[in-house]
């Protein structure tokens, strides 16, 4: 009976695509390009959160939870999607542009509500969970052109190009802003353009079909050393990342401040960031060469060391704060791609996606303590007095588990 159950869903599973030749930098600048653009929905919120503020008394936590709603729902949305193995059991290309265009109505639903209803959180609460679909989706829909030589690379220039956008509202800031309402429509606009894009790529040689569908293919992260030794320096890393990203505007902003300077911390913010989206090709590039668990483990330490530094460094003459930050934003997303390259490359056949899909959702529910920790430790020790420092375990921790995956034995 089991049989006759699951033969459907490995029948309908997407079969192998032997792409022309030719075909590989248009079909990934095609998912790279829709990624970018449907993963602005997240960065709206950011963006329209001081107009809204400027336009109304907010609720208290209202403009953290801008943000927060939607990491809860992506959160939520990566666990049932998981569960059901959507990414590897319905065609990538379609889910992905089913999820833009939920996201993209749910984000323009906001422009209907006044600033500072509840149900606002909820439209974002709704975006996070279609966002599910997209982000590591995409991972999987890239990886699936990857080669043997240049998987890294592959998923270095998307998460790249996501680094990108992550700082984009910083640049939108330093430029004077947009008014909100047009930040918001404007991301679900490129959110629609995003859903028609990604149908127009192709899934590459690698995209293998799904095994027979059975409760608890999710589980498969953690009975395979490879994927749980990746995930378990993916947490690490995760620790670290979106609470410095999110917190690294503020710490600028104090510096500039206690040093008495002038310059523009969410300009400097925005340096900072995008610096990470240099840091994700080249450490592609690097971790093509030297293998993937070196350079984690490289990213991690000098990240973390800055984590360290960060303290003493506040206050510090502009330049210095910067080029520390720069360091600092560089390396911190360096090796993110990596390690959904390492789980992808070692999942079991078919199903990459799910796994992928597995390790996002621990990393970004383990994002939320850590970025609403950062305010009560500035509050308790200060940006000066070593706030940032209490992310620097997430990077020691990451390094001991990827080192044991430098053995000849590492993904077995």
């Amino acid at each position: 009976m089991s049989a006759s159950r699951s033969s459907p869903t490995c029948r309908s599973s997407p079969r192998p695509i032997e792409a022309p030749p030719g075909s590989k930098a248009g079909n990934l600048a095609l998912i790279t390009l829709a990624q970018v653009l449907a993963l602005s929905l997240w960065f709206s919120g950011t963006a329209a959160g001081p107009g809204m503020a400027r336009e109304a008394a907010l609720p208290p936590g209202f403009l953290a939870w801008l943000t927060g709603g939607v990491q809860l729902g992506f959160v939520l949305g990566t666990l049932v999607s998981a569960a059901l193995a959507l990414p590897d059991r319905l065609d990538p290309r379609r889910l992905i542009a089913g999820a833009c265009l939920l996201g993209a109505a749910a984000n323009a639903a906001i422009l209907l509500l006044p600033p500072g209803d509840p149900l606002v959180i909820l439209a974002r609460g709704v975006t996070g969970l279609a966002l599910a679909c997209v982000y590591p989706v995409g991972m999987k829909l890239a990886a699936g052109w990857a080669g043997t030589r240049d998987a890294g690379l592959v998923v270095g220039i998307l998460v790249g190009g996501l680094t990108l956008g992550s700082a984009s509202p910083h640049l939108a800031n330093a430029l004077g802003g947009l008014g909100w309402r047009s930040a918001v429509g404007l991301a679900s606009l490129a959110a629609l353009l995003a859903a028609g894009l990604i149908l127009l790529a192709r899934q590459g040689p690698r995209h293998a079909p799904a095994p027979p569908f059975r409760p608890g293919l999710a589980l498969a992260l953690f009975q395979h050393r490879g994927t749980r030794l990746a995930t378990l320096g993916y947490l690490g890393h995760m620790w670290e990342l979106y609470a410095m990203w999110a917190w690294i505007g503020a710490y600028l902003a104090a510096s500039f401040a206690a040093a008495g300077s002038a310059a523009s911390p969410a300009l400097a913010s925005f340096a900072v960031m995008a610096a990470g989206a240099v840091g994700c090709v080249a450490g592609g590039l690097l971790a093509d060469r030297i293998g993937r668990a070196w350079l984690t483990i490289g990213a991690m330490a000098i990240s973390g060391a800055c984590c360290l530094l960060a303290g003493p460094a506040f206050g510090a003459a502009p330049g210095l704060v910067l080029a520390l930050c720069l360091v600092w934003g560089l390396t911190v997303v360096a090796d993110s791609a990596q390690f959904s390259a390492a789980v992808a490359e070692a999942s079991p056949p078919g199903l990459a996606g799910t796994m992928l899909t597995v390790q996002t959702c621990l990393g970004f529910a383990l994002t939320l303590p850590a970025i609403h920790l950062m305010p009560l430790a500035e509050a308790w020790l200060g940006w000066g007095g070593g706030a940032f420092a209490l992310l620097a375990p997430g990077p020691v921790l990451g390094c001991l588990a990827m080192a044991r995956l430098t053995g000849p034995n590492a993904g077995r």
